[in-house]
C-alpha cells in the first residue's frame, strides 16, 4: 500500500537487515528502523513498533533469521524461539509462526540454515500478502451486496488497527474496503479511536487517508448511538486470535461493538487469515489475555504547538489503572468469519467447511 503515494510494505529483508516502519512514530513521523538482532525483534514486537497478530508473526520468523546471522547455534535458536513466543502472549500467529521456522530449522546444518531461514520468513510474508488480498476480494463480495441495495455510500464501522499495518499489506479488516475503493464503490469508514493506544486513530485513519478513503474518527462509545440512527451499514473488524468454535479474541472494545452490532441488527463480521485460527483451545477462558503497563492509559503522546511529540499524563498521579489489552467476542454475536478460503459461519461446522 502507499504511504506519500510511495508503496511499502511492513516489513523487509535487506543485506542481513530487517527492516520496519516503527509504528509508534505514526502518524506525526515516518521512520523506517532497522532490526539487527533478534533481541530488536523482540523488543520491537514488546515495545509495538510492530503490531497485528500476521506482522507480529512475521517479525518473529525474521527474528529467528537474524538470531541465526547473530549466532549460528541451534542452542541459541531455541533459546531465541522461547523468548519470541513470551514476547507477545494473545496473538497466535506469533507461536505459529516461530513453530513454522523451527519445524524447517531444528537440526539443520549449518551452512544451508540462513539460506533455509530467511526463504521461509518470506513466505510467511507472501503468503499472507496472497490470504490478505483474497479476504479482500471474499469481503468486497459483502460490500457489493449492501451497494446494490442502497445505491449509496457504504458507512464501514472498523474497531483498532487492522489495515496493512497490521499485516504486510491489504490488512484484514480494511483489505475488503480497499477491494471496494478501486472498484469505484463509495466507502466511507468510521474509525474507533481506540484506546488506549488510539491505533485506530493513529494507524487506520493514516493508511485511508493515503489511499484516498473518506473515514471519520470517532470516540470508541460512539459506535452504538450510530447504529441506533442507521448510520452504519455494516462492522468489519479483525482478530488476534479465533477459536475453532468461532469466538473471536480481538482488541478491547471489540464485544462491546459486536453487542451494539447485534441489538441494532447491523451485519457484524470478523476477517482472519487461517493462521489466526487456533485448533487446539477450546474454552475462550483458556486464552492468555495479555494485560499492559497502566502507563499506556495514564500517558498520552501528541504533537504540541511547536509539532514536537510530547508525552503526558492524563490520570491522577494517585490513580490505578488496567489495561487488558484484549477481550472475547463469543461466536453468536458474528455474522460471518471472512478469510482467505471464503466466509463462513463463525462456528465449528463453518470453519471445518472452508478448513
Amino acid at each position: 500500500m502507499k504511504i506519500e503515494g510511495k508503496e511499502y510494505r511492513t516489513i523487509w529483508f535487506e543485506n542481513n537487515v530487517v527492516k520496519i516502519i516503527d509504528q509508534t512514530k505514526l502518524p506525526h513521523q515516518f521512520v523506517i528502523k532497522d532490526l539487527i538482532t533478534v533481541k530488536d525483534a523482540i523488543n520491537a514486537i514488546t515495545r509495538m513498533e510492530v503490531r497485528g497478530a500476521p506482522l507480529i508473526g512475521a517479525t518473529a520468523a525474521y527474528g529467528l533469521v537474524l538470531a541465526i546471522i547473530e549466532k549460528n547455534d541451534q542452542n541459541f535458536l531455541k533459546k531465541s524461539s522461547e523468548d519470541l513466543i513470551k514476547s507477545r502472549p494473545t496473538a497466535i500467529n506469533l507461536k505459529w509462526a516461530v513453530d513454522r521456522m523451527m519445524n524447517k530449522l531444528r537440526g539443520v546444518n549449518s551452512d544451508k540454515i540462513l539460506h533455509i531461514a530467511s526463504n521461509e520468513a518470506k513466505e510467511i510474508c507472501e503468503e499472507d500478502i496472497k490470504f490478505c488480498k483474497n479476504i479482500g476480494l471474499n469481503g468486497l463480495k459483502i460490500i457489493e451486496e449492501i451497494h446494490n441495495k442502497k445505491k449509496d455510500t457504504i458507512n464501514i464501522l472498523t474497531h483498532c488497527n487492522a489495515g496493512w499495518l497490521a499485516t504486510i499489506n491489504w490488512g484484514t479488516a480494511t483489505s475488503p474496503i480497499y477491494h471496494a475503493h478501486k472498484k469505484g464503490i463509495p466507502v466511507h469508514v468510521w474509525v474507533d479511536e481506540t484506546r488506549p493506544r488510539n491505533q485506530g486513530a493513529n494507524l487506520t485513519s493514516y493508511e485511508l487517508n493515503e489511499e484516498g478513503i473518506k473515514n471519520t474518527i470517532i470516540a470508541d462509545n460512539t459506535g452504538g448511538i450510530l447504529m441506533q440512527r442507521g448510520e452504519v451499514d455494516i462492522c468489519i473488524v479483525g482478530t488476534d486470535r479465533t477459536l475453532a468454535n468461532g469466538d473471536v479474541c480481538n482488541k478491547i472494545g471489540t464485544y462491546l461493538k459486536a453487542l451494539a452490532a447485534h441489538d441494532n441488527k447491523v451485519p457484524f463480521y470478523v476477517t482472519l487469515p487461517s493462521s489466526t485460527i487456533d485448533w487446539n483451545i477450546k474454552d475462550h477462558k483458556d486464552i492468555p489475555i495479555e494485560e499492559r503497563n497502566s502507563d499506556e492509559l495514564s500517558h498520552i503522546e501528541g504533537l504540541d504547538e511547536k509539532d514536537d511529540i510530547k508525552k503526558i499524563q492524563i490520570y491522577p498521579k494517585k490513580s490505578k489503572a488496567l489495561n487488558l489489552a484484549f477481550d472475547i467476542t463469543p461466536a453468536k454475536y458474528v455474522t460471518g468469519l471472512i478469510t482467505e478460503r471464503g466466509i463462513c459461519e463463525a462456528s465449528k461446522d463453518g470453519l471445518k467447511k472452508l478448513f
